[in-house]
């Protein structure tokens, strides 16, 4: 519990009830005083019954009553004063002191408690529970964005982010180690993947003014419900780490548009290294230069058309003609042949992911 709440109630209500108030907690200590000098002072022979009963109680010239939870309490408010007015004012301070004690418990306990459920730390059985304690709304949408930094992420940056998502009850910014932050955000049921790819933007867009470092965004997929935020933390990471290997020019990649290189990052690097023995010739796929590469990249960015390619790469047909025969003379395969093209393009996939050896959560 924050002490400076307490005083922050205590300094709007001194000059109202102009008598000395003040917040002790269970062993005694001034935490929170409209007297500043007195704020660390130990109290003395402070009864045991200050914290168990449920009315007000008078030590030294002091009226004593309970803050929060009755059973538990931790703290107790404290009046100058032994006359009834003065138990009135305790009563007054304590529902004030209760009241945002609850609301920074609550708070508190929501954002530990959303960050354990995307970790996968909780038991399912008890996220329900728990979840309805706090007031979740469990039909609600919900979507992971997490945030990696290339730099170890400053404090100034993470607070920078919380400003970007004033609704504390909705959404949620958690911060998971010095490189990556996550954004649990709420969304209506009408949002979709381009709508969530703008949110990103903006994100980077504020990163890129506060701080030198570069950061990327990977967006898991809605899901509705509590318990289902794990998957889609888990698949923001995925996106990220698929990202890398296969986009690294995007700073914004969702998982669900990570089509084929989705299935081929789950794939065992065992069953990877099999395929590409069965595609090629040995040793074929690795004998293709940079120029042929680069061919090969253009003639499907042109899907397969010879004459586009040729004018984009800016030679004459014939010439791309007859580097295409020398790739399928080297490979087996025609890249001008929809199965054959198919093949090959995944087999360059597969390759560049065995070349990466990506991190899998």
């Amino acid at each position: 519990m924050s002490n400076r709440l307490f005083q922050g109630v205590i300094h709007q209500m001194t000059e109202a009830i102009g008598r000395t108030i003040g917040v002790i907690d269970d062993g005694g200590s001034i935490i929170a005083c409209s007297d500043l000098s007195r704020i660390g002072n130990i109290v003395n022979c402070i009864p045991a019954d200050i914290f168990s009963a449920n009315s007000s109680v008078v030590v030294d010239g002091y009226t004593y009553r309970s803050i929060g939870n009755p059973v538990q309490p931790e703290f107790a408010a404290f009046v100058e004063g032994t006359d009834d007015l003065a138990e009135k004012y305790a009563s007054v301070l304590t529902v004030s002191f209760s009241s945002i004690k609850q609301f920074y418990d609550e708070k508190y306990d929501k954002g530990n408690f959303i960050k354990n459920v995307m970790l996968d730390n909780i038991l399912p059985g008890d996220i329900y529970l728990k979840g309805r304690e706090l007031h979740f709304n469990n039909e609600a949408v919900r979507v992971v964005c997490l945030i990696r930094f290339s730099e170890a992420c400053e404090i100034t940056v993470f607070d920078m982010i919380q400003s970007l998502f004033p609704d504390k009850n909705k959404d949620f910014v958690i911060n998971i180690n010095e490189n990556d932050i996550a954004i649990i955000k709420e969304i209506s049921v009408s949002v979709d993947n381009k709508d969530l790819e703008k949110l990103a933007r903006s994100i980077i867009d504020s990163i890129e003014a506060e701080a030198p470092s570069k950061a990327l965004v990977g967006i898991g997929t809605q899901v509705k419900g509590i318990k289902d935020l794990a998957r889609s933390f888990k698949e923001a990471q995925v996106a990220l780490e698929v990202g890398k290997v296969f986009d690294t020019e995007k700073v914004i990649v969702s998982y669900e548009n990570l089509g084929i290189a989705r299935l081929i990052y789950q794939l065992p690097s065992t069953l990877c290294e099999m395929f590409l023995r069965e595609v090629f010739k040995r040793g074929s796929i690795e004998s293709l230069d940079h120029e042929t590469l680069f061919t090969i990249q253009k003639f499907f960015e042109n899907n397969l058309n010879v004459s586009e390619t040729s004018r984009k790469l800016f030679v004459h047909r014939n010439t791309l003609v007859y580097r295409l025969e020398k790739i399928r003379k080297l490979t087996g395969l025609d890249l001008r042949e929809f199965d054959d093209a198919i093949v090959f393009k995944v087999a360059l996939m597969v390759k560049k992911y065995l070349d990466s050896s990506p991190i899998k959560y």
